[in-house]
């Protein structure tokens, strides 16, 4: 058993790497993203929203799929298993983001922004110290929940053979016989789900506490 949690400690690891290393490329690729969706170009915007619609409307597993296999098909190139891991999941979750943060900032009254400019506020000193600490308030509970899908949606990382935490549930489940290392894997996520929720439940109720 033993054993076992230290194969399971070792692919937690891995599925810490690509929460991480997918939050911090695709949460400001995501604000991007966003500007680019409520651009006045009209041929940017309709190629940002294509690629959201796209990202939005297929699974995350045929992403997987696509971007580790299509590179070697279209020109020849291949590359490590990990590495498109955290491509598609940036892609993906850059296309979510890009919604959460384009709703946050739609909801801002366009009088704050009138009235920064009458009292001669920069255009950046508007949106730093008056539209992004009212947007974060807004958009913290829909940011919260899909870091907590990203948790899960980690395990889906086996799909393409990198072994984080389910695939090496899952080997040894079929080494075993036995359904425990699943239900042990479980527990683990629920332990991961359940700190990042508290951490996100800590930051909102700071905010409404300097409100």
């Amino acid at each position: 058993m033993q054993n076992l949690i230290m194969q399971m400690l070792e692919g937690t690891v891995t599925s810490l790497q690509v929460f991480v290393l997918t939050l911090v490329f695709s949460l400001p690729l995501g604000f991007v993203v966003a500007k680019g969706r409520m651009s006045r170009n009209f041929l940017l915007r309709g190629i940002v929203n294509l690629y959201i619609q796209i990202m939005r409307g297929t699974p995350l597993i045929l992403q997987l799929i696509f971007v580790y296999f299509a590179p070697y098909y279209v020109i020849g190139v291949s590359y490590d298993r990990f590495t498109a891991v955290i491509v598609a999941f940036v892609l993906n979750y850059s296309a979510y983001f890009a919604e959460i943060y384009r709703s946050g900032l739609q909801s801002i009254e366009k009088g704050q922004y009138e009235a920064s400019k009458v009292l001669g506020f920069s255009k950046a000193h508007t949106f730093f110290y008056i539209v992004l600490p009212q947007v974060i308030k807004r958009i913290l509970p829909s940011l919260g929940n899909e870091v907590v899908t990203l948790v899960k949606d980690t395990a889906l990382a086996q799909t393409i053979g990198v072994s984080e935490l389910f695939r090496v549930a899952q080997n040894a489940a079929s080494r075993m016989f036995s359904t425990m290392p699943i239900f042990i894997a479980g527990v683990f996520y629920f332990v991961m789900n359940y700190i990042v929720s508290k951490l996100f439940d800590f930051f909102e109720k700071k905010l409404n506490y300097y409100r």
